[in-house]
């Protein structure tokens, strides 16, 4: 209930911070506030229906991922059908992705829509127990709707910053002097509103491993399997230019950059891994 009131809140601001721009750019540049506001959530509207409705198929086609049936891979589709039996969900379809890198993701606006897509990399590295603890996290997704939340994310995110590139675009080719308040603003909300969606992003994968050390009833299998991945991506990135679905894997498969921790889409790994131990001393209590 905390980490979903947490998400809610920083919606909440986000909404709110969607809101003042379109008032301001409404009010500087197209003569009425309320128009901006209505217009801009218009515009927001669109790219979340268009995220709600096809993010998914986009994702993995820019993956290369492929659906496949259990006689292509018996050990991934029957573990993800055991997973699903004992999260009580729906049986999602199983992709898997041409790369080395160990890594995996979901992917669907709900149960009837999901795809759980695990790469070719991480079926070598980690064995039935560890796999069966990634596929309960990346199910704890699903369950949780996260992909979902995630779409609309960082479709406001991706409104704001367009609002603002409208701003700065007026700005270029107008010599009408724009307001301190405005251009304040205007700097200052994109990268507000790429924080909230990270911040978004690191509460759903906390609860998602949660759920995920409960779906398997195995919280070690699971902290073993993050170590294992967090160490095997640093040292083989996936190469992809698709790096906006960092967040969507369990593990950010991508080069890291210098950024500081308020920007990345992934909690720490040792503090997952330290959660999840705590929760297998748990387990052994009950």
């Amino acid at each position: 209930m905390k980490a979903l009131a947490q998400t809610t809140g920083l919606f909440g601001f986000m909404f709110l911070l969607f809101i003042v721009i379109g008032w301001l750019i409404g009010g500087f540049f197209m003569g009425s506030p309320l128009f901006g506001m209505i217009f801009f959530l218009g515009i927001a509207g669109i790219m979340n229906f268009v995220a709600y409705f096809y993010s998914h198929k986009i994702i993995l086609r820019s993956h290369g991922a492929k659906i496949i049936e259990e006689k292509d891979d018996p050990r991934l589709f029957n573990i993800v059908k055991e997973v699903a039996r004992g999260a009580d969900i729906k049986m999602p379809k199983v992709a898997i992705v041409p790369s080395d890198t160990p890594n995996a993701f979901a992917t669907g606006r709900n149960e009837d829509n999901a795809v759980v897509a695990a790469t070719q990399g991480i079926l070598k590295t980690l064995d039935d127990e560890e796999l069966k603890g990634v596929i309960a996290h990346e199910i704890g997704h699903i369950k949780g709707r996260d992909m979902l939340i995630m779409s609309i994310a960082a479709t406001l995110a991706g409104a704001i910053t367009f609002m603002a590139r409208m701003v700065w675009f007026q700005m270029f080719f107008s010599r009408r002097r724009i307001h301190p308040v405005l251009l304040v603003t205007m700097i200052l909300a994109p990268i507000g509103a790429i924080i909230i969606k990270l911040a978004i992003s690191r509460k759903r994968e906390f609860e998602a491993d949660k759920k995920g050390a409960e779906i398997s009833k195995n919280p070690n299998a699971l902290a073993d399997a993050l170590e294992k991945l967090n160490s095997e991506n640093k040292k083989n990135p996936m190469k992809s230019k698709s790096t906006s679905s960092a967040s969507l894997f369990i593990v950010n498969p991508f080069k890291r950059s210098g950024f500081v921790k308020l920007f990345t889409t992934h909690p720490p790994t040792e503090e997952r891994v330290e959660r999840l131990r705590e929760m297998a001393s748990e387990f052994t209590y009950l």
